[in-house]
């Protein structure tokens, strides 16, 4: 299987007709049709039904064919990324995390190290779900963590970032929007969203309302999930500050509550190079300095 023929497959999949998938690619009708037909020949089942109307997908097409439009797109990002490296970089820097406002310093860093360091590309990996799994396997060289989830773990490094505290997410318009700081008793008569792959402590806290008896609750099965009904008026959540986007669609308001979170970076221990410790100690500087901001 070549990338052509990846090519072809997808074409007549989405078009469904050998005449136009094949004018489409700037190819011979006959030669758009062999090609599918060697393709077919070696997975060793029929993608497409042929008939006088063009073609179908059979089942087995509709999956095959899913898979490598997948397949292609991560193809050409790889290719992208390659042509990127050659063209300016010497070495490359990865960094995983679970979304994009996890590290609200990311890009102000990559900035001040690229002043420093030109020829070393910093990649951001975004992984909602199995962040870590990325880094464990070594696809990443970096990864944002929480220091409870590090623990005793071998062959890893651990930097300390900053410490971010739980803060009640509501819609502007509410009343406690206004409050610098709120409280349990706040809470009363209210609907938490909760769920969503919350960590230890934020579930601590979570418990801890919800079994006053005083306070509803609504399951919800991730965050975004939870901001689309704190903006649709069905009810408020806590989080960790590490995910405020700073975009100021909601209010982010300190909760009073002792627990809070310790954001780590981990890097491969056998990892040594001097980019790498540079970058890190950016990031490290930046979270220092802001003393004032909230997380």
């Amino acid at each position: 299987m070549n990338t052509k023929q990846i090519d072809y497959c997808i074409e007549l999949a989405h078009t469904l007709n050998f005449s136009r998938a094949a004018e489409n690619l700037f190819v011979s009708q006959p030669t758009f049709s062999y090609q599918i037909r060697l393709l077919e020949e070696e997975v060793g089942f029929a993608i497409f039904e042929r008939s006088g109307k063009g073609a179908a997908l059979t089942p087995a097409g509709a999956q095959f064919t899913a898979f490598l439009a997948g397949m292609r797109q991560d193809l050409k990002r790889a290719i992208e990324q390659g042509q990127n490296f050659s063209a300016r970089y010497k070495d490359s820097v990865s960094i995983c995390m679970m979304v994009r406002q996890a590290l609200y310093f990311l890009p102000e860093a990559m900035r001040l190290f690229g002043e420093t360091h030109p020829d070393v590309q910093i990649l951001p990996i975004f992984q909602y779900e199995n962040s870590a799994e990325v880094f464990f396997r070594n696809d990443a060289d970096i990864l944002f963590a929480l220091r409870e989830n590090a623990r005793q773990i071998p062959g890893i490094q651990v930097h300390d970032l900053f410490e971010s505290r739980i803060y009640l997410i509501a819609d502007r318009d509410d009343p406690l929007s206004s409050k610098d700081l709120v409280t349990g008793e706040d809470l009363y008569g209210r609907t938490l969203m909760i769920g969503g792959g919350s960590p230890p402590a934020l579930r601590t806290v979570q418990h801890r309302l919800t079994s006053s008896g005083k306070i509803n609750y609504f399951n919800s099965p991730d965050h975004d999930t939870t901001l689309t009904n704190v903006a649709a008026g069905r009810g408020i959540c806590l989080a960790p500050g590490f995910l405020n986007d700073h975009s100021g669609q909601f209010a982010w308001i300190p909760f009073d509550c002792p627990e809070s979170f310790s954001c780590v970076l981990l890097s491969h221990k056998e990892d040594r190079r001097p980019s790498l410790s540079a970058f890190v100690k950016t990031l490290q500087r930046l979270y220092r300095d802001a003393v004032a901001f909230p997380l």
